[in-house]
């Protein structure tokens, strides 16, 4: 059986063997690629120019609505986005974190002439190099795993990143993030034949993959640890990369994978042996993640998404996401954003 799952997996869009093939790639390149260090004066103190408010996000006991807790938008540029557009020659551009293996989000088209990186998340890294640089070819691209988006943030190798990150409590203690820009939901994805029906007593006895760092896995935890799930579900080790669970599944060394929704749908799509089970169990939103200090940037971005919402937002859903998840955007679209208070 998980022999012909594994060949019927590996047809469809250029084949799931190629994507799992371009994982490997994708991690040999992260470890691969330059550190970009940041110097004490290159913006990285964050502190806001004329005309826009410093003020940091931050975590506390009382954090409910993560995604409502970051500065209203300004054009302004602040000390970040100076340093930026100082930037000289080829080395002026937007630094961004992104993934390369995500179908239809961040991923390469080997169908396509120069295969270069397109998807939703890529869409939108353009849209703000646009704004910013006046060029929306004005990016580097960086790609890196799920487990380090937060790491390079902080070390100063990425401006930003745009990788279908869940805006949460706990990351808002590491990173800061713009307001929302797709609403999702963690779900089960299994093998059509399986007897899972969703996150419920079906995952007993069950072993489930995430990604290390990801909210899946910190919700999966909790859940075991508070009794809202079997204690018999077996949470496999967390693997670096969430398209390696797909490959975990297709190879019959876990059972199912938690993740969201939105990501869940494109990997279905890749391998028709494999669905979605049950409705969301959760509801999250993908923000822009920035360093903390960076308050500037993450204004400028705000005010990028208040436009972006306008014109552009459901072109790009239209073409790259309305195939998985459906011609209805509305309830991929989040909600009208609330700031923090500048009172």
């Amino acid at each position: 059986m998980r022999v012909r799952r594994v060949r019927a997996g590996l047809k469809g869009w250029g084949g799931v063997g190629a994507m799992a093939a371009l994982c490997a790639l994708a991690l040999a390149f992260v470890l691969l690629l330059p550190w970009t260090t940041r110097s004490p004066g290159d913006g990285s103190t964050g502190q806001a120019g004329q005309g826009v408010a410093a003020g940091t996000q931050a975590a506390d006991a009382d954090c409910t609505d993560p995604e409502k807790r970051t500065p209203a938008p300004s054009s302004a540029d602040g000390t970040t986005i100076a340093e930026i557009k100082a930037r000289q020659g080829e080395k002026r551009k937007l630094i961004v974190g992104v993934d390369q293996n995500s179908y239809r989000w961040g991923y390469r088209d080997p169908n396509n002439t120069g295969a270069e990186l397109e998807g939703f998340d890529i869409d939108l890294v353009h849209r703000i190099a646009q704004d910013i640089l006046g060029d929306p070819n004005a990016v580097q691209f960086k790609a890196i795993p799920t487990n380090q988006r937060i790491p390079a943030i902080q070390e100063g190798r990425v401006d930003m990143v745009v990788r279908t990150m869940t805006i949460s409590c706990t990351r808002l203690d590491d990173v800061a993030f713009s307001a929302p820009y797709f609403k999702t939901g963690q779900q089960v994805l299994a093998p059509k034949s399986s007897t899972i029906k969703g996150y419920d007593d079906t995952l007993a006895k069950k072993k489930v993959c995430t990604a290390t760092g990801s909210t899946a896995n910190t919700k999966l935890v909790d859940d075991k640890k508070a009794g809202k799930i079997a204690s018999s579900v077996v949470i496999a080790a967390p693997v670096p990369n969430q398209l390696d669970c797909l490959v975990r599944l297709q190879l019959g060394e876990v059972d199912a994978v938690v993740t969201d929704g939105a990501l869940a749908a494109s990997q279905a799509a890749q391998d028709p042996t494999v669905e979605l089970k049950g409705a969301p169990f959760t509801t999250e939103y993908y923000g822009v993640a920035m360093d903390k200090k960076a308050a500037d940037l993450v204004r400028r971005v705000n005010q990028i998404l208040v436009e972006y919402r306008a014109t552009g937002w459901q072109a790009s859903y239209d073409k790259w996401l309305s195939a998985t998840l459906g011609t209805d955007a509305t309830k991929s679209k989040p909600p009208a954003p609330q700031y923090l208070s500048t009172s």
